[in-house]
């Protein structure tokens, strides 16, 4: 197949096909972007780059309804959410630009020491070198700003692969980029085959790897790298939350109810595992199920669609299974359930599902959310650390103590209190360890991340 075909998630229709690069193409791009870094000379300097974003900027809040429309209809996200994701965008980029205004190196202390008298030291920060970027299908906007904007905010070269279901938006976005007056030679987009993509991985002329996507593809990636190369890994988990018997459930029911079926549950933070003490499972229950019940699942392109389609019918295929398997094996639908068509499935709860069944061990980047029953927070904590994730969490209560407890010791890399998983700013810290990733995002993490530190001794005697 030489073109790839992007199809609408929620009809399945036909948007547009594109050529898959070509071998040599791969090639010269990664040559280009390899000598465009080696050549000190014609490096971007910091104000240049500051005025591109500032342009962009400006190209983005002008065409935001355009963009918006092209990354609903390719992604599936709802209008209203996809709306959001473009206004983060665009504060993203305001981020980085702030980030670039404050970068810099530090001085070292010296004289502490006979040997260190009479010298001077500091470090400056120099890009790394060649980044490649692979995108997920799930953010096709503001995934982009988050692995390619630090990547020219730290002055590197950045080859983009973006995810095969949503390339559009990211054409579309760099396209700006270059009206913004960024030279093509510094962010170069590929519509690759999975094997010359892995070329690219394994390629020594890269210096930096950032891949948002599956543990399982990932990892494998990770291994094919060349040695010294730098890696950002942000992977998926199976967010767990905890709920104790003192927290405010009407004001818990919204939060729950976003961060369970925010984009048909396809986050890698959404939330999945919701732990409830026993004494209050009915109440909570009974005040979720109908809020679930009430979303409008349909067409993204609708402004009243709460609950747009999953990215195609094989993963609504794989969530009807495992679905399915969590019944079979002891678990109560409460509600949902069933597919609604090719695209859509319904929004589901199930109750106490089997600990050993997929809903309850796997992410299920679906519109599923299962509840389970407790009696001690400390058995909580042990059965949400059980899996081998860990990303986000949450804990709700009144108690501050026991929210100091909770955060303490759930081993995920950020606990929310009387808030949903799924929340996110995009100038905090945001990434998993053990499978669920590798270093740390957030757009000021990530410029830094992608320079290096040069230290420089001056021998004053």
């Amino acid at each position: 197949m030489d073109k790839l075909q992007i199809t609408a998630p929620f009809d399945n229709k036909i948007i547009k096909e594109i050529p898959f690069a070509s071998s040599l193409k791969v090639e010269k791009a990664v040559e280009l972007a390899f000598q465009t870094h080696k050549d000190i000379n014609e490096r971007l300097p910091k104000y240049r780059i500051i005025e591109i974003l500032q342009k962009l900027i400006h190209l983005m809040i002008t065409q935001k309804e355009s963009i918006v429309e092209l990354a609903a209809k390719e992604g599936g996200k709802p209008w209203v959410d996809t709306q959001i994701e473009v206004d983060r965008a665009i504060q993203g980029i305001h981020i980085a630009i702030n980030e670039i205004e404050n970068l810099s190196g530090t001085q070292i202390p010296m004289g502490h020491t006979k040997s260190s008298e009479n010298r001077l030291a500091f470090t400056t920060l120099e890009p790394r070198g060649v980044v490649l970027a692979i995108s997920a299908f799930n953010h096709p906007v503001n995934l982009i700003v988050h692995q390619a904007i630090p990547a020219i905010a730290a002055g590197c070269p950045v080859i983009i692969k973006p995810a095969s279901t949503t390339p559009l938006s990211c054409i579309n976005l760099i396209n700006l980029l270059y009206r913004a007056g960024l030279p093509e030679k510094y962010c170069q987009v590929l519509i690759t085959t999975r094997k010359d993509a892995e070329k690219l991985v394994s390629d020594k002329r890269i210096s930096f790897l950032t891949f948002i996507g599956s543990g399982k593809v990932g990892w494998r990636l990770r291994a094919m790298t060349a040695p010294g190369v730098h890696c950002a890994l942000e992977h998926g988990g199976a967010a767990p939350v905890i709920v104790e018997k003192d927290a405010d459930i009407d004001k818990m029911i919204p939060s729950l109810l976003k961060g369970g079926y925010y984009h048909a549950g396809q986050v890698c933070v959404s939330v999945q595992r919701v732990y409830v003490h026993e004494s209050i499972i009915d109440e909570v229950q009974k005040k979720f199920t109908p809020r679930v019940k009430e979303l409008i699942v349909g067409d993204p392109l609708s402004r009243k669609t709460e609950v747009g389609p999953l990215i195609s019918p094989k993963e609504v295929d794989r969530v009807e299974q495992w679905v399915s398997e969590a019944e079979q094996s002891g678990g109560e639908i409460l509600c949902g359930g069933k597919r609604i068509s090719d695209t859509l499935y319904e929004p589901t709860i199930i109750l106490n599902p089997d600990e050993n069944t997929k809903v309850s061990t796997k992410e299920i980047f679906g519109p599923v959310v299962c509840f389970y029953t407790y009696s001690l927070l400390d058995d909580a904590v042990k059965i949400a650390n059980a899996l081998p994730y860990s990303f986000q969490a949450a804990i709700f209560t009144k108690d501050i103590n026991k929210a100091f407890y909770a955060v303490q010791r759930l081993k995920s890399e950020a606990v929310m209190v009387n808030d949903h998983t799924a929340f996110r700013v995009d100038w905090m810290p945001f990434g998993g360890s053990e499978q669920s990733g590798l270093g740390t995002g957030g757009i000021g993490y990530s410029i830094k991340d992608m320079t290096r530190e040069k230290l420089m001794i001056l021998n004053l005697s």
